[in-house]
Parts: structure tokens; C-alpha cells; sequence
């Protein structure tokens, strides 16, 4: 899931604390450095966090000791995170962002699973620029940090609730895009198939993490995953997908649904038809292989009998001769002494 701290994680702003316009009196370029400022200090936050987590583990770390390493209060750190596990799972504001964007009213004529792959794309390419001559050290630092939630049943727990979160909003943004209801199950199953993506993206940075790969070499096999994955959630949301990236509308819904059971149907009657003409086929050669065999079998039956009769004409034939022979003897005949 977008789940982490992967990638450019000086890209990431403080969404959820951040106003969007500046204060009565207050200058934009003011408001604007306030806001770096802010991003800069939630940033440094999360950084220290992260290290100290990664070095010490999570449970062994205390939300006091991040706060006086970046010499800020308490209060301050829990102003920029609420929880100690969002320190970690920090981008989870952008992420939904980047998913309305993606998959909301305003988003590109795309289908769901190229948006979803082209952000994965984009994520994955600021990540590997950003390494530069570091070669494959960025992705052991995804592997150690996805052990590190791995192994700590709190961040687990939450990563699980932060994917729930975002897959709703997913599906809020496709509902939002087709005109239908965000808790129909369309858009529902079709959101949960598109968080499926980042799971395989994730996945795939930490199998191919684990060969001897340049980070230009990781990417490749990374998208490529995600690109077979993507392929697979296409052929079952395509209906949905053409709703989504054409006119919004619920008749347009109801109609690409239509048109899928119909072609279900049609598909279903084929089969019918040709299991019928096969039927018939079958039928008509065990009918004439019956007859056949009825016909081989009175053929043979006659034979027997027309032997039988000629076995029978050549006995009384030879009877016959024999009777005949017996009288010439009898008679004297000089053929037969």
C-alpha cells in the first residue's frame, strides 16, 4: 500500500495541518515561507523518528526522546503527528491526494489501472533519481523499514487501517468520476483491486531488493510486475472502466452493465448451441454405427446360414454318389470292380 516513507520523502507536506490561505494581514510570501517552515520542521521530524526507529525499534523509542533530538516540545511532534505511528506511516494525506487526482471527476481519460500505474510509475522514478551514486542502498532501506512494521504488531495494525482508509477514498473517487453511489459494490471492488497494486508495487521493491540489481534494473522489474498485475484487474474491471472514463452517468453504468451480461449471455448460448450441434452429431454416428454393426451382424448371420446349407446339399450329395456308387458295384459295372 502506499503504506511508508518509500520514495522522495521530501516531496511529502503537511496536508492535514497546513491552512490553504494565508492569515487576515499576512502576505502570501509569508504565508508561503510559514508553510515551508512547517514543512521542513515535519519533515525533520519524521526523518528522526524513522532513524531512531530503524536503529532502536519502535517500542524501545519514546515519543520525548524524538522531541528532544529535533529540540522541539511534546506537544510540537503530536501537532504534526497524532499518533506515534503515523510518525512512520507518514504519507498517507498525500497519498489520498494523489489517488482523487488520479481517480476523481477531474482526473485524465484514463482507465483506473493506467492512473494507478502511471503513479506508481511517477513514484517510482523520483525514488530511483533521487539515489544517484548511492546505488542500491535507498531500496535496503525499504527492506529493513518494511521488517521493522513487520515485526511491530502496532504498526502492522495500522498500516492495515491507513490501506482500509485510502481504499475508501479510492472508491469515493471512482464513484464520484461514474455518478453511482461510493458504497455500490463497483466502486468498491473495483478500489480494493486498485490498492491491490501498491501491495504488489511494495512487494516487488522488496523481492527484487533482494538481487544483485541496479536501481535502474529494480525499477524495470518493479513496474513490470505492476504492469502483469494490472493487466489481470483489467479484464475483470473493464465495464466499470469504460463508465469511468467516459460521460459520467449512472444510465452509462447501467448500460456498460447491461451490455456485460449480454455478452455473458450470448457467450452462454453459444456454448449451448455447439454442446446441442455436438449432441446431434454424436447421436447420428452411434445411430449409423448401430446400424452398422446391425448390418455387419445379419451379414454374418447369413453367411452362417448359407454355409450351413451348403455343408448340408454337399453331405446328401456325397450320399448321394456313395448310394450310386454302391449300386453300379452291384450291378456288375466294369468302373467300379
Amino acid at each position: 500500500m502506499v503504506s511508508s516513507r518509500e520514495g522522495n520523502k521530501a516531496e511529502s507536506a503537511d496536508l492535514s495541518h497546513s491552512s490553504p490561505e494565508a492569515l487576515p494581514g499576512e502576505s502570501a510570501g509569508l504565508h508561503g515561507l510559514r508553510e515551508r517552515k512547517k514543512t521542513l520542521m515535519r519533515q525533520l521530524i519524521s526523518d528522526t523518528a524513522t532513524l531512531m526507529f530503524l536503529e532502536r525499534g519502535f517500542d524501545e523509542v519514546k515519543i520525548s526522546e524524538i522531541a528532544a533530538a529535533c529540540d522541539v516540545s511534546e506537544k510540537t511532534v503530536y501537532n504534526y503527528f497524532p499518533t506515534k505511528e503515523s510518525l512512520l506511516l507518514d504519507r498517507e494525506e498525500s497519498s489520498a491526494e494523489s489517488i482523487r487526482e488520479a481517480l476523481g471527476p477531474g482526473a485524465e481519460h484514463l482507465s483506473p489501472t493506467d492512473a494507478v500505474v502511471k503513479i506508481l510509475a511517477a513514484e517510482m522514478e523520483r525514488f530511483v533519481s533521487n539515489l544517484d551514486d548511492m546505488n542500491d542502498i535507498g531500496f535496503n532501506v525499504i527492506v529493513a523499514f518494511n521488517d521493522l512494521i513487520e515485526r511491530t504488531p502496532a504498526l502492522r495494525a495500522a498500516r492495515v487501517d491507513m490501506s482500509e482508509r485510502l481504499a475508501q477514498v479510492a472508491a469515493e473517487s471512482l464513484a464520484a468520476r461514474a455518478d453511482v453511489d461510493p458504497n455500490d459494490p463497483e466502486p468498491q471492488i473495483a478500489a480494493d483491486a486498485l490498492m491491490g497494486l501498491w501491495r504488489v508495487y511494495y512487494r516487488a521493491i522488496l523481492k527484487y531488493s533482494q538481487h544483485n540489481l541496479s536501481p535502474a534494473n529494480i525499477r524495470d522489474a518493479v513496474m513490470n510486475d505492476v504492469r502483469r498485475a494490472a493487466r489481470l484487474i483489467d479484464t475483470g474491471l473493464w465495464s466499470f472502466a469504460t463508465v469511468v472514463q467516459g460521460d459520467r452517468g449512472r444510465q452509462q453504468f447501467k448500460a456498460a452493465s447491461e451490455a456485460s451480461v449480454e455478452a455473458r449471455r450470448q457467450v452462454l448460448n453459444a456454448i449451448k448451441e455447439a454442446r446441442a450441434a455436438w449432441l446431434t452429431i454424436k447421436t447420428d454416428a452411434e445411430s449409423r454405427g448401430r446400424d452398422e454393426r446391425t448390418s455387419v451382424k445379419r451379414s454374418h448371420q447369413q453367411m452362417q446360414r448359407d454355409a450351413q446349407e451348403f455343408r448340408r446339399l454337399a453331405k446328401r450329395q456325397s450320399e448321394e454318389l456313395k448310394q450310386a456308387i454302391k449300386e453300379a458295384r452291384k450291378a456288375g459295372h466294369p468302373k467300379y470292380p
